[in-house]
């Protein structure tokens, strides 16, 4: 069945289209939820909730732009929408004192089992923005209208992201030559 013909049978409703449609688009899906949400409960939670939207809005999809780009949007806003409602508090920071940090990453020193560790270990508020801004692309502008804070906090809150990346990355490395020697 293509595409098109799916969206068109989840439009009536059609239960067989819809467990078609969550077969074929839940584990991208999943791995969005994964990256905006605490822990794995949470992913599951935030996914459900997604298709619930999903299913009750597909007569809303225009064929505007990729059908998964418009699943993705809603995968993150359910996302962005749980954390809104539990979220707390953002470190608000001067703008003038935000230093850029990089997180140095050389070919092959730490893998990306590792990476996707550390980042999944950052406090909610600088995972959030760090994997807003560095994984998909959304500029301090459009985070600080989704989740209702200030441009210069989305900055200071990656800022501290990449501070506190950078320094799991050197005691890992740092760790790893101690072994060598």
């Amino acid at each position: 069945m293509s595409l098109e013909q799916l969206i068109n049978n989840c439009i009536k409703q059609d239960a067989k289209a819809q467990s078609q449609l969550y077969k074929q688009f839940a584990s991208k899906l999943f791995s969005l939820c994964l990256k905006y949400s605490k822990n794995y409960a949470e992913a599951e939670d935030n996914l459900h909730d997604a298709f619930i939207t999903v299913f009750s809005k597909i007569d809303q999809y225009n064929n505007k732009g990729s059908f998964e780009g418009w699943l993705k949007r809603i995968a993150i806003n359910t996302s962005l929408q749980r954390y809104r409602d539990s979220a707390g508090v953002f470190d608000i920071v001067n703008e003038e004192r935000i230093e850029d940090v990089s997180v140095d990453i050389n070919d092959g020193d730490v893998s990306i089992d590792f990476l996707l560790q550390i980042i999944q270990e950052l406090p909610d508020r600088y995972r959030l923005i760090f994997n807003m801004y560095v994984l998909d692309g959304y500029s301090h502008v459009e985070i600080s209208e989704l989740i209702n804070i200030s441009t210069g906090t989305s900055k200071s809150n990656l800022a501290r992201a990449r501070m506190i990346l950078k320094e799991k990355i050197e005691d890992y490395k740092a760790n790893l030559n101690s072994r060598s020697i």
